[in-house]
């Protein structure tokens, strides 16, 4: 069972999705201080100096803290539209990679085809003679 650990934990996919929860944590904090640092200020300013971190709605004892969630969603929006930029990105180098391979397979393929087709040629010679 320890050995069997020992290949699963030390598989690429593992350590790849190591390094992309870590990536993915800085990069989240780094949005979540964008949002609330520069973009939430400037969009109170344009809505009147609306400050969205101390936006909340007492209930009871208990206070709604509405603006708080608006940071988080902006910052959610934010967040997975770099993703999908950044995955966009990926894909068309992926698919410019495939394109060359299938254009190598069917190079290769047409060189055969004609092999095929010299030998077929050089055979019918000989019966020929």
């Amino acid at each position: 069972m320890l050995q069997e650990f020992k290949n699963f934990a030390i598989k690429g996919n593992v350590i790849d999705l190591a390094v992309g929860v870590i990536i993915g944590t800085a990069f989240g904090k780094i949005v979540t201080s964008l949002v609330e640092d520069v973009l939430m200020p400037l969009i109170g300013l344009l809505l009147g100096g609306v400050d969205f971190a101390g936006l909340m709605y007492p209930f009871g004892e208990a206070e709604i803290h509405y603006g708080k969630f608006i940071q988080t969603v902006i910052d959610f929006l934010i967040i997975s539209f770099s993703i999908f930029m950044f995955v966009r990105i990926i894909n068309r180098f992926k698919r410019k990679e495939e394109e060359k391979v299938e254009e190598k397979i069917n190079r290769t393929e047409e060189l055969l085809v004609e092999i095929r087709d010299l030998l077929k040629e050089q055979s019918g010679k000989r019966g020929l003679e």
